[in-house]
């Protein structure tokens, strides 16, 4: 998901860069989308994982 986000930003930025204003809006707003989506379950999920307690392995 991440990888997605950052195609679409790179994509806008070198639409911005042919002159393509209507599409490169559009793909990084895509990818803005996709980059706080990304963020939101990867904080969800973060938060899960100290809550849950378990899975919590000892090196030997």
């Amino acid at each position: 998901m991440f990888r997605a986000a950052i195609i679409f930003l790179i994509l806008g930025l070198m639409a911005i860069a042919l002159g393509a204003y209507n599409f490169a809006g559009l793909s990084i707003e895509a990818g803005k989308m996709i980059l706080i989506a990304f963020l939101v379950l990867a904080f969800i999920s973060f938060l899960a994982s100290l809550v849950s307690g378990r899975n919590q392995r000892t090196l030997p």
